[in-house]
């Protein structure tokens, strides 16, 4: 598995017109994964390890996943197709009758946000991380200019 994924991590989360810009990539290259509003709010929330009154749809499938004995093992972006990315959330089933590992079709934006909640690795095959464009430059320039976001540093760009 290690020879054909790379492993990512969030960069950035900055807020759009139409919902938010999830930066993910490694210290050489950044892409972005558009998501909605809400989930862009989920994944900077279980970044900044945020308290919550009441618990998310995200914290709510973490609730059940453990109930069962299974957590996120792992999210793998797969693939890309006409600007689309798809993923799958690698589950890992741990009980007295011994263990199981599932593989589930799932929206990346929801994947993210549970691996972070869960701080399970983020993973892109090579395949798609090779034909991504780098995004790190704009990245960057805006944090310069101020963008309102987060960046994993801590900070919130204001």
């Amino acid at each position: 598995m290690k020879n054909d994924v790379v492993e990512v991590q969030i960069k950035g989360v900055l807020p759009t017109t139409n919902g938010c810009a999830v930066f993910v990539g490694t210290d050489e290259k950044c892409f972005v994964i558009y998501v909605d509003h809400s989930v862009g709010a989920a994944i900077t929330m279980f970044l900044r390890n945020t308290p919550k009154e009441r618990p998310l749809t995200h914290d709510l499938i973490a609730h059940i996943l453990t109930g069962l004995g299974t957590k996120v093992e792992r999210v793998i972006i797969n693939d890309l197709k006409n600007s689309t990315y798809f993923a799958r959330l690698i589950l890992k089933a741990e009980n007295e009758l011994g263990k199981k590992i599932l593989e589930i079709d799932a929206r990346p934006s929801d994947c993210i946000a549970l691996a972070v909640q869960q701080k399970s690795p983020i993973y892109v095959a090579g395949k798609v991380f090779n034909v991504v464009e780098d995004m790190t430059e704009v990245l960057k320039r805006m944090n310069q200019e101020g963008g309102e976001g987060f960046t994993p540093s801590g900070e919130q760009d204001e």
